[in-house]
C-alpha cells in the first residue's frame, strides 16, 4: 500500500510537471537565446551526497534533469513536508541543501492579492508557501536586499534569515529538526544566511531558474495535473 502510494504521488508530480513542458519550452523568460554558451554536460544520476531527503524530493530532481524540464538552468527543489531545500547548477550537481523556514500556514496556493498585503500585514492563514513549478529570477526586495524572487506577485522569495520579533524564535526553528517547527514566515523561503551566500546567491542569484515547491498534501497534488498551480512565473 505503501508502494502504490508513493508511486501515485510521484506520478500526480510528473503529470503537474509534463501537463505544462510545452508552454515551459516556448516561455521565452526560460528559453535560452541562440548565442547562449553551450550547456554544461548533464549529470546522469543525480547525487544528494548524504543529505537527508525524501523520495519525492529525489524523484523530482531527476525528472526534472533526466527530461531537462529545468532548460538547462540552475535549479531548485523545495520540500515543503520536510520544510528542506535543495539547490542543484545547470548540470545536476547538487550544490547545497538545507533547512529553511516556510509559511505559517499550510496550504499550496496563494490568496488573491496576498503580495500587496506586506506592508500592511499578512493574515496568518494566508501566510502560505505556493506549491507548483516557478521561474525564479535574482533580484532586490523593497530594503535594497539580494532575494531570489520564487512568485513575484505573491511576494513570494529565497532570501537570508533576518531579524523577526524575538517571540517567533526564528532562529530557534531553523536549528530544529522538526519539519513543523520550521513553519512560521509569511510565505518566504528563508534560509540560514551562510547557505544563501554559499549555495543559493552563485546559482539562482546570478540568473533565472526554476524552483519545484512540492505540495503539503496529497489532496493538491490532482490539481497539479489540471495545470491550477504550476509554472507560474516571477513576472515584474
Amino acid at each position: 500500500m505503501d508502494w502504490a502510494r508513493g508511486a501515485w504521488r510521484f506520478g500526480a508530480l510528473l503529470c503537474f510537471a509534463w501537463s505544462w513542458a510545452a508552454l515551459a519550452q516556448g516561455a521565452s523568460a526560460l528559453s535560452p537565446s541562440p548565442s547562449a554558451a553551450p550547456l554544461p554536460a548533464r549529470i546522469d544520476k543525480l547525487d544528494f551526497a548524504g543529505q537527508p531527503s525524501s523520495a519525492d524530493a529525489r524523484q523530482m530532481a531527476q525528472w526534472a534533469v533526466d527530461t531537462d524540464h529545468v532548460l538547462g538552468k540552475p535549479f531548485a527543489v523545495v520540500d515543503k513536508q520536510q520544510a528542506r531545500i535543495y539547490v542543484f547548477d545547470a548540470s545536476g550537481r547538487l550544490v547545497g541543501s538545507a533547512a529553511s523556514l516556510l509559511g505559517l500556514a499550510k496550504g499550496d496556493a496563494s490568496a488573491p492579492g496576498v503580495g500587496a498585503k506586506v506592508s500592511t500585514g499578512i493574515p496568518p492563514g494566508e501566510r502560505t508557501t505556493p506549491a507548483g513549478r516557478f521561474a525564479s529570477e535574482p533580484g532586490h526586495n523593497a530594503k535594497g536586499e539580494a532575494i531570489v524572487w520564487v512568485d513575484y506577485d505573491a511576494a513570494v522569495a529565497i532570501h537570508r534569515l533576518r531579524p523577526a520579533p524575538a517571540a517567533e524564535r526564528r532562529p530557534q526553528r531553523l536549528a530544529s529538526g522538526n519539519p513543523e517547527d520550521r513553519r512560521i514566515s509569511l510565505g518566504c523561503i528563508v534560509v540560514e544566511p551562510e547557505f544563501y551566500d554559499a549555495v543559493v546567491a552563485p546559482t539562482l542569484g546570478r540568473q533565472r531558474g526554476v524552483v519545484y515547491v512540492l505540495p503539503d498534501s496529497p489532496e493538491a497534488e490532482p490539481l497539479f495535473s489540471r495545470g491550477k498551480l504550476v509554472d507560474q512565473v516571477a513576472a515584474r
